[in-house]
């Protein structure tokens, strides 16, 4: 999900929850108050849709927020699967070599010899590294560790990731 420019993904919501308006969303951010009552997240890859975080409350890897704007599980079921962003300029800057999971989404996977593998459809947060999902080229996908032995280099402005040739990583 490439968000359009000047926003940043900060969560995703990936299900409804209860029957209150309540969803899961997972955080696609570690800064503090992202989700705290009174917090605006927009929807949409311009800020279509405004939400304003009525409460928040930590649930196993995800983050159960209520939304003012969302009253009953329906309205909260429309919204699985939505991308939630924040405008860039209230994002700190990353460290070097640390990137937004949606800068990453959408970018070829290349090996080091040239191989094209894919695209890199969803990147997942796990609790020893990051993982980027690769659709491959031809059907399939690949799990590929966001390690410094696995990604030989990230080239945003060309939307391409070169990894190295790893038997067991980068093929099927």
């Amino acid at each position: 999900m490439n968000a359009g420019a000047g926003w940043i993904a900060v969560g995703r919501v990936s299900r409804a929850h209860g029957i209150r308006g309540e969803v899961a969303v997972l955080p696609l951010s570690e800064v503090p108050g992202r989700f705290e009552p009174g917090a605006r997240l927009f929807v949409g890859e311009n800020g279509d849709r405004t939400l304003t975080v009525a409460a928040a409350r930590p649930h196993q890897q995800r983050v159960l927020v209520r939304f003012a704007e969302v009253d009953d599980r329906d309205a909260a079921s429309a919204l699985t699967g939505a991308y939630l962003f924040v405008p860039q300029g209230s994002s700190p800057s990353l460290p070097e070599g640390s990137y937004w999971p949606h800068e990453l989404e959408g970018c070829q996977v290349r090996t080091t010899s040239g191989r094209v593998l894919g695209e890199i459809r969803e990147v997942v947060r796990t609790p020893a590294n990051d993982v980027w999902v690769t659709a491959l080229a031809g059907d399939g996908e690949l799990l590929i560790p966001a390690l410094r032995d696995v990604i030989a280099s990230v080239d945003l402005a060309e939307r391409l990731v070169v990894v190295h040739e790893i038997p067991g990583i980068t093929t099927p």
